[in-house]
């Protein structure tokens, strides 16, 4: 009998234990997925690029680089809570400028891509980020700088420049935030196709 009544303690006991396993189970909400730039169907419209630029490999901001949305108030850096990009940051630039290109009539050609290019261009994104300039109560304004360097085949350098956007949020939003992004980012890669169309002659 007491054997008997020591099994069910222990079963009680095991049970009991497996239930307040189960309550500590993570209870996390799923995350709301963004993009920003030109979706791939914008390139549709593309003209036959009347020079050809090869686009080498650049930098991007390393704390931005992944699929969370950065942020920065002084000298501190967050990323939004539930917030992601469907893609890493740096990918989703690469096809924006991409896209852009398409659109241009300079034919921007990637690594492995067959062509042949008088040009080459380093993309370095340097800043790509939300900033709280006025406090965490208030709408950050995100922040996209580039830097651009053209050279012709010989190595010569062609030119550099800077391209900076800074686009206030409408609103301490996720939405109005991921908007903010979009938009400062074609601003930027509309200036820097504009620079490429002007120096790749």
């Amino acid at each position: 009998m007491t054997r008997r009544i020591l099994a069910l303690a222990a079963i009680g006991a095991c049970a009991l234990a497996l239930s307040g396993c189960i309550s500590l189970l993570p209870k996390t909400k799923v995350a709301q997925m963004y993009r920003f730039g030109p979706p791939p169907a914008a390139a549709s419209a593309a003209q036959a690029g009347n020079v050809s630029v090869f686009r080498t490999n650049g930098d991007f901001q390393e704390e931005a680089a992944d699929d969370r949305l950065l942020t920065v108030s002084g000298g501190k850096a967050a990323y939004v809570a539930e917030a992601r990009w469907v893609a890493p940051a740096q990918v989703l630039f690469d096809q924006a400028v991409a896209n852009a290109f398409d659109a241009s009539p300079v034919r921007l050609i990637a690594r492995g891509q067959q062509g042949h290019a008088a040009y080459a261009l380093r993309i370095d994104v340097r800043s790509f980020e939300a900033r709280y300039d006025s406090g965490l109560n208030g709408a950050p304004t995100v922040v996209v700088y580039i830097h651009a360097a053209l050279t012709k085949a010989d190595q010569s350098s062609v030119g550099e420049s800077d391209f900076e956007a800074r686009v206030p949020a409408s609103d301490n939003r996720v939405g109005a935030i991921v908007a903010a992004y979009d938009k400062a980012a074609t601003e930027v890669i509309s200036k820097l196709v504009a620079w490429t169309g002007t120096k790749a002659v």
